[in-house]
């Protein structure tokens, strides 16, 4: 039996709105299993912190075996092109090969505190001052959002808050805390706000990050002294950090109080963390 144009027609029509009913049923699911996730993640309960705490551990951890092989082809890169300008590289090497031989005796002595630190680090050793070492596996840098992953976390007694130091610099606080990982939130993030006190003007005021831009101090007096050079502390005033870690320098630019740090953040690879504050 012959089958009509009419029934082809009909048959594809079909075909679609089956699809279409599909597609619909499709995105109603998935609102729903959106507004299931957002009610799970309100709910503070032991088993559930326990598994977001696993999925975060295995994301952080997935990351950096994921990005492992591009850090190993850039690496080989770079190899590459330093061969190629040998001659250019040749050049800088012996000059600065000269200045090393100027200053070979602190050089030593650099070398050796080196040596100590990395040893502390490694073995996570925590200080008189009760600070403990980590090593930062994940940079997280944007022109807003700064953040590093850190390689600790409930497991060394790791707490939301706790300050950062970069040797005895501050640098930023624990915003989120996994069994083995941490996330650090930078001083110079958009969300960063910190209370600090000047030196010497004794000018209390608010630190506030700006992403790769310079930091400002907001809130300060109509009248203030302040001027180029004058250091930055922390205050202690909100009752969670230390007072008195140096975090910068003043630098008046246009009439704006910025803050350059004393630590750069984009070369930092290991961080203390300060336990001292929650005991």
């Amino acid at each position: 039996m012959e089958t009509s144009r009419e029934d082809v027609g009909i048959a594809i029509r079909s075909a679609f709105l089956k699809k279409g009913t599909q597609q619909r049923f499709s995105l109603i699911a998935l609102i729903i299993l959106s507004v299931i996730l957002i009610f799970v993640e309100t709910i503070d309960t032991k088993p559930l912190n326990y598994f977001r705490s696993f999925v975060k551990d295995t994301i952080y951890r997935g990351s950096l075996v994921v990005s492992t092989p591009t850090k190993a082809f850039e690496s080989f890169t770079s190899f590459i092109k330093e061969h190629l300008n040998l001659h250019e590289n040749y050049t800088q090497l012996k000059n600065e090969n000269t200045k090393l031989k100027n200053i070979i005796s602190k050089s030593d002595f650099l070398e050796l505190e080196n040596t100590q630190l990395r040893k502390l680090i490694e073995e996570q050793i925590a200080s008189k001052s009760n600070l403990v070492s980590a090593r930062v596996m994940i940079d997280k840098q944007s022109p807003y959002l700064n953040s590093f992953i850190i390689n600790i976390g409930s497991n060394k007694k790791i707490k939301n808050g706790m300050e950062v130091l970069d040797g005895n610099n501050f640098i930023g606080r624990v915003v989120d805390v996994n069994f083995f990982s941490s996330r650090v939130l930078l001083v110079s993030d958009l969300n960063s706000k910190i209370a600090v006190i000047t030196e010497p003007s004794a000018h209390h005021a608010i630190l506030s990050g700006h992403g790769k831009k310079e930091s400002t101090l907001e809130y300060l007096p109509e009248n203030h002294n302040i001027q180029d050079g004058d250091k930055v502390y922390t205050s202690g005033k909100e009752g969670i950090f230390s007072p008195g870690i140096p975090v910068g320098e003043i630098k008046i630019i246009e009439k704006k109080v910025t803050v350059d740090l004393f630590s750069d953040l984009t070369q930092i690879s290991y961080v203390n963390i300060e336990l001292e504050t929650f005991e």
